[in-house]
């Protein structure tokens, strides 16, 4: 099922149903057993009679209420390769091979609410910054007891240029103004999102499409518990949090961003996120 946030309030998607939640966006994502209690109230609740997808067109926001995003880095084969590409000049490429296989993650705060954009919305990208992509990712929603609950679509925007001067820029590589999108709902299923799924990513360029590619999930070093674990070793979530699981999708290297990108992520069984790209 599909849990949208709208101007009006919650909707639930439920076997080409559409019903109205009335209680506070982090009230109803963050508890255990999301699944089962969506499923409950879908059972008690008179659905809505109206076209779901034209509606969301002009009423859809960011899923995010008063959560934190972070974001892990490092965790495909591609991402380490990049990274080590990227940082050759500053002499810190080794760097990025020892994060991948370590034990630990690496993990970074990416953004507060009022930073992230949602469906159809603008992101941001650097102008002090050369190199410029998007990064698609699965996303986890983690509610306030550390247990993954559901899932969106997730668009970290990175600044390649910056991060590759030297890996202690990556804050300001990472952490700007709409520099994260996420949408376009929270996908919660009844068991954990499959390993086969699959991540997409799409870019036009005046109606072009100038890169894309695709990615399953199972290319992941690392698992998604593992890195809701490690999030959640030392720190406290009072309305649960997001947290971006890394990308296995890079750009070549002689592609950069340019204003006006269109960037379309999909995910199956979430959804595709689209964002359009603005200098800041």
């Amino acid at each position: 099922m599909q849990l949208y946030r709208t101007k009006e309030g919650a909707l639930l998607a439920n076997e080409n149903k559409v019903f109205l939640l009335t209680e506070a966006w982090d009230v109803i994502i963050n508890r255990s057993h999301l699944h089962q209690h969506l499923s409950g109230l879908a059972e008690i609740s008179e659905a809505l009679s109206f076209d779901l997808s034209h509606h969301l067109l002009s009423n859809i926001i960011a899923p995010i209420g008063n959560q934190e995003v972070w974001a892990a880095g490092v965790t495909y084969l591609r991402s380490r390769d990049a990274r080590m590409e990227e940082s050759k000049e500053s002499g810190a490429s080794d760097v990025y091979s020892k994060v991948y296989e370590a034990e630990r993650p690496e993990l970074f705060f990416k953004a507060l609410p009022h930073r992230v954009s949602g469906q159809c919305e603008v992101v941001y990208m650097r102008k002090d910054s050369a190199w410029n992509v998007p990064e698609p990712e699965l996303t986890l929603f983690i509610n306030s007891a550390g247990e993954i609950q559901a899932y969106t679509v997730g668009n970290d925007m990175s600044s390649r240029s910056i991060e590759g001067e030297n890996p202690l820029y990556l804050p300001q590589a990472k952490v700007y103004e709409r520099s994260c999108a996420l949408g376009p709902c929270l996908f919660v299923p009844e068991k954990p999102i499959s390993p086969e799924t699959l991540i997409s990513i799409s870019i036009k360029r005046e109606h072009q499409e100038v890169f894309a590619n695709s990615i399953q999930l199972n290319r992941m070093k690392r698992n998604l518990p593992e890195l809701a674990t490690w999030l959640y070793m030392a720190c406290k979530f009072q309305y649960g949090s997001f947290l971006m699981t890394g990308t296995g999708i890079v750009p070549p290297n002689d592609f950069t961003l340019q204003a006006n990108d269109e960037v379309s992520i999909s995910i199956e069984g979430i959804g595709t996120l689209t964002n359009t790209v603005q200098l800041i």
